[in-house]
Parts: C-alpha cells; structure tokens; sequence
C-alpha cells in the first residue's frame, strides 16, 4: 500500500510538472524553429562561401552537444527550476546576439549566437527527462510524451513567429525574428519558475552511482543510445539541408519555411498518442517503427522533388524522430539509478547531439558537393545499422 501510495503521489507531481514543462516548450520551442527555419538562409545571405550555409545551424547543434553535459550536472546540484530558468537566459542572450548579427551583417558573430542558442537547447532537451523524475515506471513514457505535445504547439508558434516577423523591420530580414525569439526566453523563464523539485534531486546527490561502463554493459542502454543518435542525427541533416534544397528548386522562403512547420506538428503531434503506443506495444517495436519511417523519408525524397515531395519527407520523418526518440528516451529512464542520472542522462545527449553536430555539417557538405539524393541516400544504411542493435538487444518483444 505504501509503494502505491508512493507511485501516486510521485505521478501527482510528475503530471504538474509535465504540464508546467509542456507549456514552457511551446515557448521555448520557438528557439529551433527560428534557427532551423533561418539559419542556412541567412548563412546563404552572410557566409563568405555557400558551403558553410548551414554551418549557423550546424554551430547550434553544437552548441547542444557542448551543453548537454554541463547541463545535466549542473541541475544534479541546483535542482531542475532553477537550471531551466538559467538556461532561458542563455536563450534571451542568444537571441538578442543574433539580432545584433544581423544588424551588423556578420556571419560569423550570428554563428556565435547560434552556439549560444544551442547552449539553451541543451537545456531545453533535458525537458524530457524531467517529466519523467517522480514519474511510475507505468507513466514515465506517457510524461515524456505531455512534454512533447508542447512540442506540438510549438510546430505552430514557432515557424508562424518566423512569417510574420520575417520582414517587420526593413532592410533588414529577421531582425524582429531573433528579438522575439528573446521574448520568448524571458516568458519561458517565467512558466519553468513554477516548477517543483522532486524528491529525486535528493536522492541523486546522496546516492552512489556505478561506473559508466558497467551501466553501459546493461545492452538496452547502448540501443537505445544508438537509436536516438540515428533518429535525432539523421533527422537533422534533412531538416537542415530541406529549406536550400527547396529553394534551389525555385520554392518561396515562405514555402519552406511552412514545410518545417509541418515537419515540426510531425515530430510533436504524435505525442498525444506515443505514451499509449509504447505502453500497448512496447519500446522496442516503436523503436524499429520510428527507424523505419526515417528510412521510408529517405526514399519519399529520392521519388522526386515536388513540393509533396518535400513535404511529405518532412512529416514522415518527423513522426519516426517521434516514435524513435520518444520510446529510446523512455528506455533510458529505465537503465540507471536516481545516482546515476546525471552521468547516464548528460552522457546519452552528449552522444546524441555530438552526432547530430557532425550530421549537421555534413548535409551542407553533401549537398554541395553531391546533391539532394546524397543526403537521403544515407539515412538507409545508418538506419539500418540501429534497427540491428535494438533487436540484438532482444528489444523487439513486447512487454
């Protein structure tokens, strides 16, 4: 009676908690959109040479890895309110840097601003498990996915944040853009001041944890590392190299910018529906069914360079990052102890994101060099290779 009693009273708060982080992400959620949806455009406009167009995108992804580690011990010792409201600092800064960029017309200060936004993101990306910290084995994939649904709405704000400020303030495009992505730090800072702390930071601080490699011999672990990498990397680098393939194919900035928009709803919407998928099926079988939208995204932009076409990769492959990075990190929370989270949590972000830094760069590369089938022909065999490591893992049986 008393472990039931335990688990309700930890579900009470992760439910509060999750709507407060939900809320927060509709916010800070605009701080990708913006980057993703202008970043290599501006860099197109700015950089001294078309192939570092994505490097602004690429350096906040960077920034992500950079931070993900810090970030995650950082909160081991000040507790989740107070590091998310620091990290919404690094967001107001970010922005306001990169507004200051494009006044002056300098590439390489807004690639700056764009590693101090990454910064953010790693704060930002640590949502996930936050929900999940008082969380019931039972809920845990189902808090994960309240957050997510933010996501969702962000999907909206974000890239309509960027059409309708795009032009406020001429000459100069997306200046009004980065100002308000500051103010949408500032509110973001407010909503995660209501936060409460679990118990958990607690028991974090004062128990032992194992060695990392003894933590990483538990086989679940290193799968579901590896399928967060691939679907978070790969996911990525199409998504970044999408807006200048759209252009070179004659679309509008407007055009391309409503195509992460939906990819964007693709990668949050199905939050309202993945807790209750990975509790019916499993995380595992949502693993390899995310992976294998990824690949099928691949191939829907090999079929042709149609506006479906663009579109329709972009919410595919959204929706497999979703069911793919939703069921891995759930599968994470179920590998460590409440000691061991900091180290297990930073160490599996900064594997993902340091991934998705190299992809990032990558896809510029790739295009430029190769063309727009380069950058999809990839995702198969890297797919491929994570699907492998979760059903060695025996990971895909349902519970």
């Amino acid at each position: 009676m008393q472990n039931f009693d335990t688990h309700e009273a930890g579900d009470r708060l992760a439910r509060r908690n999750a709507l407060v982080l939900a809320l927060s992400m509709v916010l800070a959620g605009a701080n990708a959109s913006v980057i993703v949806a202008t970043g290599a455009i501006l860099g197109s406009m700015l950089a001294p040479s078309p192939k570092l167009a994505t490097l602004p995108v690429s350096a906040m992804v960077l920034g992500t890895a950079i931070g993900t580690f810090p970030a995650s011990h950082f909160m081991k010792h000040v507790g989740r309110r107070a590091g998310f409201m620091t990290g919404g600092l690094l967001g107001v800064i970010g922005g306001l840097t990169g507004a200051f960029a494009i006044w002056l017309g300098s590439f390489w200060l807004f690639t700056f601003s764009a590693v101090v936004s990454g910064l953010y993101q790693a704060f930002i990306v640590l949502y996930r498990y936050a929900a999940a910290d008082t969380a019931s084995p039972e809920f845990r994939a189902k808090a994960i996915s309240w957050v997510m649904v933010g996501g969702a709405l962000s999907s909206l704000v974000g890239p309509q944040l960027v059409i309708a400020t795009q032009s406020m303030l001429p000459p100069l495009t997306f200046l009004a853009t980065y100002l308000a992505q500051a103010a949408f730090a500032v509110l973001a800072i407010i909503v995660t001041s209501r936060l409460i702390d679990g118990p958990l930071v607690t028991a974090e601080q004062a128990g032992a944890a194992r060695p990392l490699m003894t933590i990483l011999k538990d086989r679940r672990l290193p799968a579901a590392i590896l399928t967060g990498m691939v679907a978070q990397a790969m996911m990525n680098m199409v998504m970044t190299a999408t807006p200048i393939a759209m252009l070179g194919c004659g679309f509008s900035v407007t055009q391309s910018t409503l195509g992460i928009q939906w990819h964007i709803l693709g990668m949050y919407l199905p939050s309202f529906f993945t807790g209750h998928l990975i509790n019916r099926f499993g995380k595992g079988p949502m693993m390899l069914a995310g992976l294998a939208m990824l690949a099928g995204a691949g191939g829907i932009n090999l079929a042709g360079t149609a506006l479906a076409n663009f579109w329709g990769s972009l919410i595919v492959i959204g929706i497999g990052w979703n069911f793919a990075f939703v069921a891995a990190t759930a599968l994470v929370t179920d590998c460590h102890a409440p000691a061991e989270r900091a180290k297990v949590q930073g160490f599996t972000d900064l594997m993902i994101f340091g991934t998705t830094t190299i992809a990032s760069l990558l896809a510029g590369w790739l295009y430029a060099s190769f063309g727009w089938s380069s950058v999809n022909v990839l995702l198969l065999p890297v797919t491929a290779l994570a699907a492998v490591a979760v059903l060695t893992a025996g990971l895909q049986r349902r519970p």
